[in-house]
């Protein structure tokens, strides 16, 4: 084919050329991984410095791009999915999840509306209510239940969280009371609480931080002072944001007696009641075993709950599963509909249009990943995965309790080990550094109480025991190397 004649048209042919290709560089690097340094391998600008400044004039050869993936943009990865990154929280993905986002981009829907992909949007109708039966979630969240809730694929926690908020403001008086309105959150909560918080209007000093206990879980008491307070001022509690598992440490805010303090004071005959929201991230994927249900704890009392599938699933990023408990104040909050999305099936109101649960118009056909990872992997090995992860993180924690020079900065939950070192902050940081500068670990350090923490996080699809014994057998040495220093 004349490569100046080819168009955007042209897809069978290409595709049929191209993917054995494309699949062959994609195995050579997964392949490679084990070899590779699992943190970054180049120095800020390496990338900018070997890309042309212009465009191309005419098309290229499609070899040449593949050989660029690989000269070019591998050294400039981080290996997410290798079996020595401990750092942040999981990013896995599977060989389903990857051959549906290809299949997905290759059909080109686009979902905003029923109208514009039935499929898109019925199989993601399907597939929450999948998700919600496998983890044990209320079934008022379901679509199939015949109630007002259901469950919506977000980009992300954030913007999921974003959602709870501008649904919370709109259920509380909506933008003309937002001068007034206020949100809360533990001061453990994730930054994305703020974020949202700034981005749906409310004022700065109406965002309230709740002090934690000594587990780093939110205060109830001083959640139920600060709510006291802000009512006797006048002002409106539009919000509160509670955390199952943060980012930091795992920490687990008591959902139900949050719940407690909220059906305290607000009931049908005063203020109208703030939503609380629940961000279960990381540690909502967790509730696919039965084991880990306790962490569910009073979420049948919420107004929306979220966690990620693309942390700890194998469903690659991005999605985020959201289930609200009244759909009716986030399509309020959410809801445009210019002439040119007007539709008969939407006029009918027997369809759900996902665009109305989110902020953005455009939807991509995420709920076909996970369709094909529960179908080709299963729940079990989803559930046998998050099972071997936690054990690992047990093992460690086990060793840290013995160890010479390493101390648990808090209590260790699920597959998240949080450890400071005897000497203190700047020897935990120093240790920190030595390991990640080595490439055969990637870690992460958090702050508890102002002090430095080293977050062990066991959490790659291909991390096996030994894997972990290394981990810890490195993280010794650096302690040891740095206490002697």
């Amino acid at each position: 084919m004349d490569r100046d004649r080819l168009t955007l048209a042209d897809a069978a042919e290409e595709y049929r050329r191209w993917t054995p290709e494309v699949l062959g560089a994609l195995l050579e690097y997964l392949d490679a991984i084990p070899e590779l340094p699992v943190g970054p391998s180049v120095e800020p600008g390496w990338l900018l410095e070997r890309l042309p400044s212009d465009p191309p004039g005419a098309p290229e050869d499609f070899a040449g791009v593949l050989e660029d993936l690989r000269e070019l943009i591998r050294p400039a990865l981080v290996n997410w999915q290798a079996p020595g990154f401990h750092g942040y929280f999981p990013a896995n993905t599977s060989w389903p999840a990857a051959l549906a986002d290809f299949m997905a981009a290759g059909l080109g829907q686009q979902g905003m509306v029923w109208a514009t992909s039935p499929a898109a949007t019925e199989l993601e109708m399907r597939m929450l209510d999948w998700v919600a039966r496998l983890c044990g979630l209320p079934e008022h969240f379901r679509h199939d239940h015949s109630g007002p809730g259901g469950g919506v694929i977000q980009d992300s926690a954030s913007s999921g969280t974003l959602v709870a908020l501008l649904a919370g403001r709109e259920r509380c008086g909506g933008r003309p009371a937002l001068a007034d309105q206020v949100v809360y959150h533990s001061v453990e909560a994730h930054s994305s609480v703020i974020k949202g918080a700034r981005v749906a209007g409310f004022a700065e000093e109406h965002i309230r931080a709740v002090p934690t206990d000594e587990d780093l879980a939110m205060r109830p008491d001083e959640l139920a002072r600060m709510l006291d307070a802000d009512l006797a001022s006048g002002l409106v509690p539009a919000a509160v944001v509670a955390t199952i598992g943060t980012t930091s440490t795992m920490a687990v805010d008591p959902v139900p007696g949050i719940v407690d303090v909220l059906d305290g004071r607000f009931d049908p005959g005063g203020p109208t009641r703030p939503w609380l929201h629940v961000d279960a991230a990381m540690a909502g994927a967790a509730t696919i075993c039965p084991e880990h249900r306790h962490l569910l704890e009073g979420v049948e009392r919420v107004d929306s709950y979220l966690f990620n599938p693309h942390k700890w699933w194998g469903i690659t990023f991005d999605c985020t599963t959201m289930w609200v408990a009244d759909r009716a104040p986030v399509i309020d909050a959410l809801s445009i509909t210019p002439p040119y999305l007007r539709n008969e099936a939407t006029e009918s109101g027997a369809v759900v249009d996902f665009r109305d649960w989110q902020v953005p118009l455009g939807r991509r056909f995420r709920a076909l990943k996970v369709w094909f990872v529960l179908r080709a992997i299963g729940p079990g090995a989803i559930a046998d995965m998050v099972r071997h992860h936690c054990a690992e993180a047990d093992w460690l924690a086990a060793r840290v309790e013995s160890s010479e020079h390493w101390d648990l900065a808090v209590p260790h939950r699920l597959n998240l080990v949080c450890i400071r070192h005897r000497a203190g902050s700047d020897t935990t940081r120093a240790a920190a550094a030595e390991l990640n500068a080595s490439g055969k670990v990637l870690l992460t350090v958090t702050e508890v109480a102002g002090e430095a923490v080293l977050r062990l996080s066991v959490g790659s699809p291909s991390v096996a025991h030994d894997d972990v014994v290394r981990l810890w057998s490195l993280v010794q040495e650096a302690g040891a190397g740095a206490y002697i220093q």
